[in-house]
């Protein structure tokens, strides 16, 4: 069961309603950027949909051919989390281990559990007050997870652009080593009143590169269904 302070209840209740209104198809790609400036992209379709108790999320990897993998995301609130992937020639799909979760198709900086949106559903939640990020005013959101939710984060920070709600930066501490990573979120737009981000930025704090998941294309309201998600649909090539 979620449980907020009193104070956080305006922020985060509005960063789940978001999530929670999640129903969206995008294609784009996803770049590493080296510390000398060299790229590689892999072309993504990113797919989700939150039925009830539950936001379920598929990341397609479509090129190069070497590189394809098909992912299926659930995050339920007050339960653990779940991740299953598959390869080209599996005969369906397996649960991906805890310990991946903190990899992804081009490494650890745009990870599986980024995918997750988690951290609004997590048990700890506290506002820190309004600032600006930017020339954006924004509510900031510290969430942590409880017992229940499995993540490699001991913390997230988010600032959430008040006339949106959608977070325009966060800041994510892993666990052990308290790195911390960055997401930039660029050209928030508005279609069909769903907001969303048409660039997102990761990068490493005091580390040299970045990873980039550009969005070239979505449907905000796509009206997905369960099969939509079916794990053996998803397996298939």
């Amino acid at each position: 069961m979620l449980t907020l302070t009193a104070v956080a209840q305006g922020p985060v209740e509005t960063a789940r309603r978001r999530v929670e209104a999640a129903d969206y198809r995008m294609s784009g790609r996803l770049v590493r950027v080296d510390g000398s400036g060299a790229r590689t992209s892999y072309a993504v379709n990113i797919r989700a949909h939150w039925f009830p108790g539950a936001l379920r999320v598929v990341l397609e990897v479509a090129s190069p051919p070497e590189a394809r993998v098909h992912v299926l995301l659930e995050t339920k609130p007050g339960e653990k989390s779940s991740i299953q992937i598959a390869h080209p020639g599996d005969a369906g799909m397996a649960a991906l281990p805890f310990e991946k979760w903190s990899d992804g198709p081009l490494g650890a900086g745009f990870s599986y559990e980024d995918l997750l949106e988690g951290e609004y559903l997590w048990a700890g939640q506290t506002a820190l007050g309004e600032a600006k990020f930017g020339a954006r005013d924004c509510d900031v959101l510290k969430s942590t997870p409880g017992p229940a939710d499995r993540s490699h984060y001991s913390e997230v920070k988010s600032w959430l652009d008040h006339a949106s709600s959608f977070p325009v930066h966060e800041e994510k501490t892993l666990k052990g080593s308290g790195n911390v990573k960055e997401f930039n979120y660029f050209g928030l737009r508005q279609t069909e009143g769903v907001w969303s981000a048409s660039q997102v930025e990761v990068k490493m704090r005091g580390h040299a590169g970045s990873m980039l998941l550009i969005l070239d294309r979505g449907t905000p309201k796509a009206h997905l269904e369960l099969k939509d998600f079916s794990p053996a649909q998803i397996s298939r090539f």
